[in-house]
Order: C-alpha cells, then structure tokens, then sequence
C-alpha cells in the first residue's frame, strides 16, 4: 500500500502543515535560529520520531498478538545526521518481569520495523517538478 504526504506552506516563514494520506496532520517548522518559529519539529526531526515509534509499535503489536501482558515500553532514537555513514543508536526499554526468550524475540522484532527496514534499503526518487511556465 503507497503512502501519500503533501506539505503546504502555512504563512510565510518555514512552518508547514503535512497532510499525511489525508487522514493526520503534522506541523513542522525550523528553530529560530534558521529563521523559522520553531512551532513543531524539523523535518528530518521527524526520521529518528519514525524510527522510536515503528519500533515501540511493532514490539507492542507483537506481544498483543501472542497475548503477552508487557506493560510499558518505549523506544530511544538518537540520530546524527552529521556522522559519515549517518548513525541512529536505538534503545528499547522494556519491563521488567519478561522471560529471556521472549525479550530475545522483541529485540528482533524491533529491528524488522518498517521505517527501518525502508532507512536500511535501497531507495529510488523520482523527482518532478509542476511549475508554471516562466515569464518571457
């Protein structure tokens, strides 16, 4: 199933409103000190948020599926987008009280999230650009 997002510039500084499949609305923004009002997240903010919430969700899904009560769980990202190859260190907090075997399958469960499968593969753009015609 192919996603759809449309950012639409919401005045005149760098605050974006994202129609995310026409159903969610995000915002972003820049901080102040690239000239923006810092209203909501940077963009490439938005990949390490991604990353945190695919893989606290697919941990969640999985035990909801195999009837495991796990309580509270979250996912750290911390992403460098400065380091050459770009780093994203990922932390996954879970209960305690779990046996060996079944953090041993939510490890490998958080590590086959979606947004880290599409971050570790091979990605295509096609780009277009729809602009008016210029002015003779």
């Amino acid at each position: 199933m192919a996603m759809f997002a449309t950012a639409r510039r919401a005045g005149d500084g760098l605050r974006h409103e994202v129609d995310v499949n026409g159903r969610h609305t995000l915002i972003t923004d820049e901080p102040q000190s690239l000239g923006g009002t810092d209203t909501g997240p940077a963009p490439h903010e938005l990949l390490a948020a991604a990353l945190a919430s695919c893989v606290s969700t697919m941990v969640c899904l999985y035990a909801r599926r195999k009837g495991w009560e796990i309580g509270d769980v979250s996912a750290d990202v911390m992403y460098d987008p400065g380091a050459d190859p770009r780093r994203f260190d990922v932390t996954l907090h879970l209960p305690a009280g779990l046996s060996a075997e079944q953090v041993r399958r939510l490890r490998i469960v958080a590590a086959t999230c979606p947004v880290r499968r599409a971050l570790e593969s091979d990605v295509v753009f096609h780009e277009h650009v729809d602009a008016p015609a210029l002015a003779a």
